[in-house]
C-alpha cells in the first residue's frame, strides 16, 4: 500500500522552495517527461499584453516552464457557457478561434526554438529530447464547435487534440456537473449526453482526438466512457471520496475512466483538494463577487488578491494533491493517474503556485516512496499512452 505520510521536515518547515529540493530529486525530475494536462490562457495570450516568452505575473509562461522543468502542457481553448442559440455559438466560436491562433502564434512564430505545437505523443517526446517545451492544444467546452459540431474539423486542422464537452452549464452536447443558475439550468437537460453529444464522441474517436470527461455529470461520463472506442481522460479533477465537490469524481466515475483505459489527472485546485475553512470561503466568495475577471487588469488583480488570501488563510498544498494521487493509485493503479493545474483559471496551491514550482511535486512523490518509473507515469507517461491510443483508433 502506498504510504500517505509527509516527512517531518515538510510538516515543520512548510513547502520547500526549489532551492531546498535535493539535487538528486531535481535530477530525477529532469529525467522524466513532465506534463500538465490542463492550463487556460487569457484572450490576450501571445501578444505584448501577455507575452509567453516573458517571466511575468501569469503562472504559466515559457521561463516558468523552463525553470520548473515542465516539458509540456495542454493549453485550452476555454469558452464560457452561453445560450444555446446562434448568437451564443457565434460568440464562443470567435473566442475559441482567437485562442487557437494565439497558441499557434506562440509555438510557430514567436518562440519556435523554445516550444513546439504537439500534434502527437511522438511530437512531445521529440520536442523534449531537443530541449523544447510542447503545447498540446485542447478545448474546454465544446459549446464553441456549434450546434452540431460543424466546426470540429476546423479546430482539428488548427491542432486541437483533446476536447472537454462542457464547462459551467449544460450545452448542446452534454449535461454539466455544475448547472448554471444564470442560464436557467435544471439539474439535467439531456440525461447525460444528447444525440449530438453521442455523435460528437464518435467523430472525436474517428479523428483520434482525446475525449476529456472533466466537468460533465456522472451520467454523461459513464455514457461517454462506455461509448468511446478510445481511452478517455479526466484532465483536471479531484476525488469525491476525499472532498465532496460536484467537480470531483466518485469512485464509480473513476473506475469508468480506468475501464476505458484512461487517466485521471488530479488538479492543483484548492477547493477540490481540501475543504476550505469558513473564513477562507468568505474571502474567496467576496473576491469573486467583486472581480468578474473579464479584462486583463481584473484578472491580474484577481491573481494578486488570491495570493494574498493564500498567505493569510492557507489552503491546500502539494501534500493534499499527493493524498489524492495516492487514493487514485490505490483504487485504479499507477497506470491511470496524472497531474494538472488549471492555472490561469483558479489553480494554484502551496508548493505549486506556478509552473516554476513543478519539481516540488516530484519531491513529494519521492517522499511517499514512488519509484522513478512510477513518477514518470504520473507526470506524463500515462497521458502520452492515451494520446497514442486515441490516435491509433482513428478511422479516417
Amino acid at each position: 500500500m502506498r504510504a500517505s505520510f509527509c516527512v517531518l521536515a515538510w510538516l515543520c518547515c512548510g513547502v520547500p522552495s526549489l532551492a531546498q529540493v535535493p539535487a538528486d530529486i531535481l535530477a530525477l525530475h529532469d529525467r522524466v517527461l513532465t506534463l500538465d494536462a490542463h492550463v487556460d490562457i487569457p484572450a490576450s495570450f501571445a501578444t505584448t499584453a501577455s507575452d509567453p516568452g516573458v517571466d511575468g505575473f501569469e503562472p504559466v509562461d515559457l521561463p516558468k516552464m523552463e525553470r520548473g522543468g515542465l516539458d509540456a502542457a495542454a493549453f485550452a481553448l476555454f469558452t464560457g457557457q452561453g445560450r444555446l442559440d446562434h448568437a451564443g455559438y457565434a460568440t464562443a466560436l470567435d473566442e475559441a478561434r482567437v485562442k487557437a491562433a494565439a497558441i499557434r502564434r506562440m509555438a510557430l512564430e514567436m518562440y519556435p526554438d523554445r516550444i513546439g505545437l504537439a500534434l502527437s505523443a511522438d511530437d512531445v517526446r521529440r520536442h523534449s529530447a531537443a530541449g523544447r517545451r510542447s503545447a498540446i492544444m485542447s478545448m474546454l467546452n465544446a459549446y464553441s464547435l456549434g450546434a452540431e459540431a460543424e466546426h470540429l474539423d476546423e479546430f482539428y486542422a488548427a491542432g486541437v487534440r483533446m476536447v472537454g464537452l462542457t464547462h459551467l452549464g449544460h450545452n448542446q452536447f452534454a449535461d454539466s456537473a455544475r448547472p448554471s443558475a444564470a442560464l436557467g439550468n435544471d439539474a439535467t437537460l439531456h440525461g447525460g449526453l444528447s444525440d449530438a453529444g453521442r455523435a460528437l464522441v464518435g467523430r472525436l474517436n474517428a479523428l483520434g482526438v482525446i475525449i476529456d470527461v472533466s466537468q460533465i455529470t456522472e451520467q454523461a461520463l459513464l455514457q461517454t466512457a462506455a461509448l468511446s472506442s478510445a481511452p478517455v481522460v479526466a484532465s483536471h479533477v479531484g476525488v469525491r471520496a476525499l472532498v465532496d465537490h460536484p467537480r470531483n469524481l466518485t469512485d464509480r466515475a473513476l473506475m469508468a475512466v480506468k475501464e476505458s483505459g484512461g487517466v485521471v489527472h488530479i488538479v492543483a485546485f484548492d477547493a477540490y483538494l481540501k475543504q476550505p475553512s469558513p473564513e477562507r470561503l468568505e474571502a474567496i466568495f467576496d473576491l469573486l463577487g467583486r472581480n468578474p475577471r473579464e479584462t486583463d487588469e481584473q484578472r491580474i488583480a484577481y491573481l494578486k488578491e488570491t495570493r494574498q488570501i493564500n498567505e493569510r488563510l492557507p489552503g491546500a498544498s502539494v501534500a493534499d494533491l499527493a493524498d489524492q494521487v495516492d487514493y487514485v493509485v490505490e483504487l485504479l493503479g499507477i497506470d491511470h493517474v496524472g497531474l494538472a493545474t488549471d492555472f490561469n483559471h483558479g489553480g494554484g496551491i502551496a508548493g505549486w503556485m506556478d509552473e516554476g514550482d513543478a519539481a516540488n511535486v516530484t519531491a513529494e512523490l519521492v517522499r511517499r516512496g514512488y519509484s522513478e518509473d512510477e513518477i514518470a507515469k504520473i507526470w506524463g507517461g500515462n497521458f502520452l499512452r492515451v494520446f497514442e491510443a486515441a490516435a491509433t483508433r482513428k478511422t479516417r
